[in-house]
């Protein structure tokens, strides 16, 4: 019983390890502002991994290490995934000045620039 304990707890660990590496990789591939900083950005990663293994497993069947290629790809899109699903949640996925003119003092005058 102890021994299966400890090989649990070893996998859950590993698997911690691996989401917060993916994601700040993801973070890396996926740049921008978020509103929960990186503490956010590693917890997606956590999640975004193992919602990856487990969207393998539920459409193919096969498990999946997390120190593989394969555990490796599917954690990045999940994470990646996931993280474009929480920018669009908070409303940040895309600059609001968008269209709009952009107005900003330098030296003293006022200039006005219009994106198209």
């Amino acid at each position: 019983m102890n021994e299966l304990l400890v090989q649990w707890a070893n996998h859950v660990l590993v698997w911690i390890g691996f989401g917060a590496v993916i994601g700040l990789l993801s973070k890396a591939i996926l740049p921008g502002k978020d509103p929960g900083g990186t503490f956010a950005t590693i917890v997606i990663g956590i999640f975004g991994a193992f919602i990856g293994a487990a969207s393998l497993y539920f459409f193919t069947g096969e498990k999946v290490s997390p120190l593989s290629i394969v555990g490796f790809l599917v954690g990045v899109g999940g994470s990646a995934l996931l993280l474009i699903t929480y920018r669009l949640l908070s409303g940040r996925a895309f600059p609001r000045n968008v269209g709009r003119a952009l107005r900003w003092r330098r030296g003293g005058r006022r200039r006005v620039v219009v994106e198209e």
